[in-house]
């Protein structure tokens, strides 16, 4: 068995401790001299094994102010349909999702009209704090026809995909999505949600989503940290 060298143990260790939290997404690394004295290593094996988590894409640095552990993003490809869980594993992230409230309840009028179901009629919310590696990434607010929805009311959907939750559990399958994209500032509520400073900017994507057949089965409201979500559009020209 090859026995691991020093550079790569004390890369091993740096990636555990960023795993672990003990180095937060977004924040600065200590400097090269406080790592090596608390590694018990020199500053030249230091620096080895964070140029090799550099092209691991687990920290960056700034020629200025020294080494960094970067917020993980996410962004659909470009004229391409990922769910929040699909665009992260594609990444090599791993997908949280913590259920904050799941209710039954009437829809409003504009909602009602926008998914082409009866005033009044029930519809589940789902509303959920999105992570990757356990960095609090985005709330999610669904709202879903009850009618299409009955069969997740009893579901757990911590850590779950709801797309592929409405494949397996209701049958339905989105097709398209129509989603606008705009920037706002943080809510005291977001912002102490997604661990920002409240006035922060983040981009609000407002989706209603179809499927095969061009009937609206979801209304989504997904606030992101402005840090950690890119939108990517094929644009055309008109002729």
């Amino acid at each position: 068995m090859k026995t691991p060298t020093i550079t790569t143990r004390v890369s091993r260790e740096l990636g555990m401790a960023i795993n672990h939290g003990i180095y937060q997404p977004g924040t600065k690394l200590p400097g090269e001299r406080l790592l090596a004295e608390s590694l018990h290593v020199s500053r030249s094996t230091v620096r080895m094994a964070l140029e090799d988590l550099e092209r691991q894409g687990r920290v960056a640095r700034s020629p200025q102010r020294g080494w960094f552990v970067p917020s993980p993003t996410v962004g659909e490809p470009p004229s391409t349909l990922e769910s929040f869980t699909e665009m992260a594993r594609h990444r090599g992230h791993t997908p949280t999702a913590q259920v904050l409230e799941k209710t039954v309840r009437s829809a409003t009028l504009d909602e009602a009209s926008q998914l082409g179901i009866a005033p009044g009629a029930e519809v589940l919310e789902l509303v959920r704090l999105r992570g990757m590696n356990a960095t609090p990434i985005c709330v999610d607010r669904n709202v879903i026809p009850l009618a299409v929805a009955q069969p997740l009311v009893e579901v757990d959907l911590t850590d779950a995909s709801l797309y592929e939750s409405l494949q397996n559990h209701c049958g339905v399958r989105i097709f398209r999505s129509a989603y606008s994209v705009q920037a706002e500032a943080a809510s005291a509520e977001i912002a102490g949600l997604l661990r920002i400073q409240p006035g922060s900017p983040v981009l609000v994507g407002r989706e209603i989503a179809y499927d095969r057949t061009g009937s609206p089965v979801l209304l989504g409201l997904n606030t992101y940290r402005g840090d950690a979500y890119r939108f990517h559009a094929d644009l055309y020209r008109a002729e």
